[in-house]
């Protein structure tokens, strides 16, 4: 993707916005008692009534300790199971929605009653968004990225739970899918974003790079021209806090897509800068 024009930009941005209020208004629903399916269930049929056709991914949630991702080791093990809302407990919500083959991919984080440790564990992620685009905006590569935000996480005392995510993905990109296909979900994904990256996957290793950011020596480069999704996931304990939003890097500068996203805006509020 050399070129990044703005009325796509703007279209992702929608789906992105309209992937927030999805989570936003799920979550101050959330009742002690209902099941991450539950939940997934809802996110799901509240974008579908939002003019939503087709996935990146069908909506996770994750609640309580399964937030932090501890002794997940199965790519099943991330889709939404039985486990109930608890009073205290932190939860994700994660969606993927494409509208019109433009995409978003968020990550929605919050806590149902007290949680002090989430409060700590999310002020602190604030740190991560200026960290990572400071570090795009510079070129460095994308695995030397990973190891310092990998770094940043221990030295602030918290589990890098990213690590345990497929590929151990810090980031990855996303573009406007092909709308010939029918929409049709394969496991958790859908079939024309998998042919997508399949394709980007192809000709991104063909130049020795990849649009799946991680340690491994195919990020061994700068970011190319792309929107990228990061998401940095960070858990302490049983409780795990993530944020995932659209970047967007061009041939000379990088920058959020954007500027106050969910999270941004709970951080102005708390006094915390990003």
């Amino acid at each position: 993707m050399t070129s990044l024009k703005p009325e796509d930009l703007q279209h992702h941005l929608e789906v992105q916005q309209l992937a927030y209020q999805c989570c936003e208004e799920i979550g101050a629903g959330l009742t002690a008692g209902i099941t991450e399916k539950q939940a997934a269930r809802q996110m799901r049929e509240w974008l579908q009534d939002h003019g939503v056709d087709d996935w990146l991914h069908i909506p996770f949630a994750w609640f309580g300790d399964r937030t932090a991702f501890n002794g997940f080791w199965n790519p099943l093990q991330f889709l939404p199971s039985n486990r109930r809302l608890e009073e205290g407990d932190a939860y994700i919500l994660d969606v993927a929605p494409v509208v019109d083959g433009y995409m978003a991919d968020i990550g929605y984080a919050n806590h149902f009653g007290e949680n002090d440790t989430f409060d700590q564990i999310f002020a602190d992620l604030a740190k991560f968004r200026p960290f990572i685009l400071d570090r795009v905006k510079a070129g460095r590569p994308l695995s030397e990225i990973w190891s310092d935000v990998d770094v940043l996480i221990k030295d602030l005392g918290y589990k890098n739970c990213h690590n345990v995510y497929p590929g151990h993905v810090l980031a990855h990109t996303v573009m406007r899918v092909q709308q010939q296909r029918p929409r049709v979900i394969a496991g958790a994904f859908g079939i024309r974003f998998l042919e997508t990256i399949g394709r980007e996957l192809v000709t991104e290793r063909m130049k020795s790079r990849s649009p799946l950011w991680n340690a491994g020596k195919f990020s061994n480069h700068a970011a190319y021209p792309a929107m990228w999704a990061v998401e940095p996931h960070i858990g302490l304990g049983n409780v795990g806090v993530k944020f995932e939003e659209i970047m967007v890097v061009t041939d000379d500068d990088a920058f959020w897509l954007d500027p106050e996203p969910s999270h941004v805006q709970r951080w102005n509020k708390m006094g915390v800068s990003a």
